[in-house]
C-alpha cells in the first residue's frame, strides 16, 4: 500500500502542476509582496506626520482644526489594519482605502496652510519633510499600481479554466483590488479655501 503511493506522488504532483497549481502558489507570493510595499510606504507616509504637523504648528499654531483633521485622519489608519490573508474581503479593503484617503485630504489641506506662511515655505525643515512627502507619494502611487498588477495576474490565473478547479480546490479565491473610484478620490487634491492669508505670528 505505502509503495502504490509513493508511485501516485509523483503523478499527483506531475497533475497539479498542470492544473496551475504552481503557477498560483507564485501569482498569490507575489500578491503578498506586493501588498506589503503598499503597506510599509503608506506607514512610512504615517511616520512623517507628527513632525510635518509640529514643524506647521511653529509657524501657524492658529490653524488649529487642519491639525486636529490630519491628527484624527492619522489615528484612524493606525487602528485599520489589511493582512495579506485578507485581501480577499473587499468590505475591510474599501474601508482600508477610506481611510488612507482621508490622510490623503487632511494631508494635502496641512500643505495648502504652507502657502500663506512664507517663512515656513523657507524653512529648511520643512523643505526637507515635504520633498520626503512628495517622494513618499510617488512610491506609494508606484507600490499601489504594482499591487494592482499583481492582483489583475492572480485573479486571471485563478477564474481561468482548468486553474479555476485547481484554485477551488485549495481555498484560492480572487482578491480584491483598489476601485477607481476611491483611485481619482484620492489622486485629486481637495478645494481648499483658507480665505484672506493669515498673518504669520509675530517673531517668527
Amino acid at each position: 500500500m505505502r509503495a502504490i503511493r509513493w508511485l501516485c506522488l509523483p503523478l499527483l504532483l506531475v497533475l497539479l502542476s498542470g492544473c496551475g497549481y504552481n503557477a498560483i502558489q507564485s501569482k498569490d507570493e507575489d500578491t503578498k509582496a506586493a501588498w506589503s510595499e503598499v503597506v510599509n510606504q503608506y506607514q512610512r507616509r504615517a511616520d512623517l506626520v507628527p513632525n510635518l504637523v509640529n514643524t506647521v504648528k511653529g509657524y501657524a499654531a492658529h490653524e488649529e482644526s487642519v491639525f486636529t483633521k490630519v491628527t484624527e485622519a492619522r489615528a484612524k489608519v493606525g487602528t485599520i489594519t489589511l493582512s495579506a490573508e485578507d485581501l480577499a474581503d473587499e468590505a475591510k479593503l474599501k474601508q482600508f482605502q477610506a481611510a488612507q484617503g482621508e490622510l490623503s485630504g487632511a494631508l494635502s489641506r496641512l500643505m495648502a496652510v504652507s502657502e500663506n506662511y512664507p517663512q515656513l515655505k523657507a524653512d529648511g525643515l520643512f523643505q526637507n519633510l515635504q520633498a520626503q512627502l512628495e517622494g513618499t507619494e510617488n512610491r506609494i502611487t508606484v507600490a499601489r499600481n504594482r499591487y494592482i498588477q499583481a492582483v489583475r495576474d492572480y485573479n486571471v490565473l485563478v477564474r481561468s479554466f482548468p486553474q479555476n478547479m485547481t484554485a477551488g480546490m485549495f481555498g484560492y479565491k480572487p482578491k480584491a483590488n483598489f476601485s477607481v473610484d476611491n483611485e481619482a478620490q484620492i489622486s485629486t487634491a481637495p478645494a481648499v479655501d483658507f480665505g484672506k492669508p493669515a498673518t504669520p505670528p509675530s517673531g517668527q
